[in-house]
């Protein structure tokens, strides 16, 4: 709200997540992270606020603008330091054209310039090579592990992305979640806008009701030592057809909520795959 403010209460859509991301980048934490999208850096989480102030009658919202409604001052509200940031932003940007800008993202943080179906048009020529040498090429055949405690929806895809991961795999028994885009629909539609595909195998999952009062590792290790002879020993199916998916897409990754593999069932699960006679593949827990 204060950075529509400083730019006279109405922005593009556009530049209004290019301008939020250079603020971004000026703070050691800052409020949203990004992810390399169509058209360079974008936060989803970001774009969800947006949408509830639209719904909550802050913002209007027209196809490629917002307004800000509200008649509060916001900015006086921010703390100073990050009152200084957003001012200095809008100061050395606010001008900016959205083709001046994207070009300016470009360059400097090539990496969110990836997925960008504009790239080579907004950098011609040798300007180019840096989005070139920010791609992810590494093709080795690998399975990952990866947990979403802890961490946002952007820095969990830029995970899978900067590891070029090709298939997402929910291994959650209920892919539900209260965070924000980590439930099935939304974490499919999320990966997929950046080039990754999603699938969610059930059968390898521990139920909810299991995983209550788990207070400590001891906790853990006895709910997984069940799981090891239970789930593990009729799920060779499953965990064969993950094997297929492997050599199929070469970099995939198996995904649950813990942050810290050892209280993860995904970490069982991977290794009781690794011992399959076929495989010959790297582990990585992310």
């Amino acid at each position: 709200m204060s950075l529509i403010e400083l730019l006279g209460g109405e922005v593009e859509k556009l530049r209004f997540q290019k301008l939020l991301f250079l603020y971004a980048m000026r703070k050691q934490e800052p409020e949203y992270d990004f992810v390399p999208y169509k058209f360079g850096c974008y936060s989803y989480s970001a774009k969800a606020d947006m949408n509830t102030m639209v719904k909550n009658g802050y913002l209007t919202e027209s196809e490629n603008k917002y307004g800000k409604l509200d008649s509060t001052n916001y900015l006086q509200k921010l703390k100073t330091a990050d009152r200084n940031i957003l001012q200095e932003v809008v100061s050395d940007y606010g001008q900016m054209s959205s083709n001046a800008l994207i070009k300016h993202t470009y360059l400097n943080f090539p990496f969110y310039a990836i997925r960008s179906t504009i790239a080579k048009d907004i950098l011609p020529g040798q300007l180019y090579d840096r989005v070139e040498k920010a791609l992810p090429k590494n093709e080795e055949t690998t399975l990952f592990t990866i947990g979403y405690e802890g961490i946002s929806l952007e820095m969990y895809l830029q995970k899978l992305i900067r590891n070029n991961v090709k298939l997402l795999i929910d291994v959650r028994k209920n892919p539900l979640s209260m965070k924000f885009g980590f439930s099935k629909t939304l974490l499919k539609r999320y990966c997929n806008s950046l080039g990754i595909e999603y699938m969610h195998i059930p059968e390898v999952g521990i139920n909810s009701d299991k995983r209550q009062q788990l207070d400590t590792q001891s906790d853990y290790d006895l709910l997984f030592a069940e799981y090891c002879q239970t789930t593990l020993q009729d799920t060779l199916v499953e965990q064969n057809r993950i094997l297929v998916l492997l050599k199929d897409y070469k970099r995939i990754a198996l995904t649950c909520f813990e942050a810290e593999p050892c209280q993860c069932h995904r970490t069982h699960l991977a290794a009781s795959i690794s011992q399959l006679p076929e495989y010959q593949y790297s582990l990585i827990h992310l």
